[in-house]
């Protein structure tokens, strides 16, 4: 094994652990979240930042999964990307834009057919960006500048 495919199995599994840390925190700050709502606010605000929070962390896992079969194509093919199959490509779009659109109708029928409180949903809905914000400062630096020192 080369030492720039080392490299980037050292990387990738670098991206792992952060993802996985992120997925960690997020639920820690959901519970947080719906703790703090529902304290401060209301049970329906809560209920809603429950949503929203499962909502965005549905979406996040599928997509993480989707991704990382698509690298594991992508890393098979050689790290070529012009080797990667157009089928291959296809698939990972219709999957990523298909989701989108279950998801952009899921909050639709929300808004307009159950009493959801919108600001609730927005935040467990942010709750994902704020994960991602903050273990990437927190971590990302850390696990990336261990490689940089593994790898020199």
């Amino acid at each position: 094994m080369g030492e720039s495919q080392q490299q980037a199995g050292a990387a990738a599994e670098a991206g792992t652990r952060l993802l996985a840390y992120i997925q960690r925190f997020n639920w820690i700050l959901l519970a947080v979240l719906i703790a703090g709502a529902w304290y401060v606010f209301s049970w329906p605000r809560a209920q809603s930042v429950l949503i929203g929070g499962l909502l965005a962390n549905i979406s996040f896992f599928l997509l993480r999964r989707d991704i990382a079969g698509f690298m594991d194509s992508f890393s098979q093919a050689g790290m070529s990307w012009q080797a990667v199959k157009r089928l291959e490509k296809i698939k990972f779009f219709v999957k990523f834009y298909g989701r989108l659109a279950v998801l952009a109708l899921v909050l639709y029928l929300l808004i307009t057919r159950v009493s959801i409180d919108v600001i609730g949903l927005i935040v467990g809905l942010s709750s994902i960006m704020f994960s991602i914000i903050v273990v990437v400062i927190g971590k990302g630096s850390m696990l990336y500048s261990a490689q940089r020192i593994k790898g020199a």
